[in-house]
């Protein structure tokens, strides 16, 4: 027998880790890359899960989606993490339904990241709902949802200085080599993976240190020789990667592999280097860290940096928050009136065909003339929506509908 799948929003469910509890090591047991997403999105429905999406950056893993409870979405999104359900569900927290709903609010914000503003997280919360979109596991209630944020983030962008100044790990890793390091043109540059970080940090690394000493590796080629020729940069194969490694004083490293490809015997005795990790899990060997001629940067130390325009964008916070409230507000109204939309019509049915009659209605052993129009018979319906809405409870709406239509002959 096939089991019905909740659909309502209270059986909506955001649960995940990040930051808050957990360093770079152990969210890095719980990333999800491409493959791992792939794999979960097949293994779903035996899980009895059809709508869901996952978040995974490098201060969250979440997974968003209906279940019948938390612990569904957690063995589901543990059978791709190297890290085990016991030790995610001590470290996770969970929310469900307007409370799920507006946590991705804030975290579409920003408000929720480890650099407070982030602008980086909207486009990696388009990219996951576009995956999971692509493979059918995207339901009405989430599109809408999903746009509903987008909306939110945009006009807190445009709205408010909450994305000022350094609102992002790749541009914080910009910040931290101005700060340490003496850029000149024999500064040679090295940058590991050309994706969506990848690409902001190559940018920022041209416009705001104005170097064009820099390389780019990826593991596919064509995409590090589009992004190279789009900048003016040089680009070189994979096979090379050692020998860019020795050759580079300042390397990036913003790929996704699932281990370590810059290693501790690539940088033994060869030359002092300032290595900057922006992947999770790391894809540099810890090790390496504790080289004499090693400087090793990652993530987390990235976000504890404040720059000068934190207060500012604190101070921001609470126009954010009054956006996130509207759209919310907005979201969960159309969500009622959906829900609600079969009853709604039963009643709008009903009382025009009351309308219609030409004689009189026999009601409860009374005969009602009928002499309202159809703009009342909307009002009637737009009253019972509202109070749906509010009262969020099942009630004998029918008949207070249509009590209330005679009562307006």
């Amino acid at each position: 027998m096939q089991t019905q799948k909740p659909t309502e929003i209270s059986h909506f469910f955001a649960v995940g880790i990040n930051y808050k509890k957990t360093d770079a090591t152990v969210r890095s047991q719980f990333a999800i890359n491409n493959s791992g997403y792939d794999n979960i999105l097949h293994l779903a429905p035996s899980y009895h899960v059809d709508s869901l999406f996952i978040l995974s950056t490098c201060n969250r893993t979440e997974i968003y989606g209906f279940a019948t409870d938390a612990d569904q979405l957690i063995n589901l999104l543990c059978t791709q993490t190297k890290g085990d359900k016991e030790t995610f569900t001590n470290l996770a927290y969970s929310k469900n339904g307007v409370k799920a709903v507006e946590h991705l609010f804030n975290v579409g914000a920003g408000l929720d990241s480890q650099i407070l503003g982030d602008y980086e997280i909207i486009a990696q919360l388009k990219q996951a709902v576009k995956f999971s979109k692509e493979r059918g596991f995207i339901n009405c209630f989430l599109e809408r949802l999903f746009n509903y944020v987008l909306q939110s983030s945009k006009t807190i962008k445009n709205e408010t200085k909450l994305s000022g100044g350094t609102v992002s790990v790749s541009f914080a890793a910009i910040q931290y080599i101005k700060n340490n390091v003496e850029i000149n043109d024999s500064t040679k540059i090295l940058l590991v993976g050309t994706g969506k970080i990848g690409r902001n940090t190559c940018k920022n690394l041209v416009d705001y240190l104005k170097t064009n000493n820099i390389t780019l590796i990826n593991r596919s080629e064509e995409k590090a020789a589009e992004l190279a020729t789009e900048l003016d940069l040089k680009h070189a194969p994979l096979s090379q990667l050692e020998d860019q490694i020795i050759s580079s004083d300042i390397i990036l490293v913003a790929s996704n592999a699932c281990e370590p490809i810059i290693l501790t015997s690539h940088l033994i005795d060869n030359g002092n280097k300032l290595i900057i990790d922006l992947s999770i899990p790391y894809n540099v060997e810890e090790l390496a860290g504790k080289l004499p001629n090693i400087k090793l940067v990652n993530v987390d130390v990235l976000s504890k940096l404040n720059d000068e325009t934190l207060k500012k964008r604190e101070a921001e916070t609470p126009k954010a928050k009054e956006i996130i409230s509207e759209q919310l507000s907005s979201f969960t109204e159309w969500y009622y009136m959906r829900k609600n939309a079969p009853a709604l019509n039963a009643i709008k049915i009903r009382l025009n065909q009351i309308y219609q009659q030409q004689d009189g209605h026999f009601l409860s052993g009374k005969i009602y003339p009928v002499f309202i129009d159809k703009e009342k018979i909307q009002r009637v319906v737009n009253g019972v929506a509202t109070k749906m809405r509010l009262e969020n409870q099942q009630g004998c709406y029918y008949i207070q509908a249509i009590n209330e239509f005679m009562a307006m002959a």
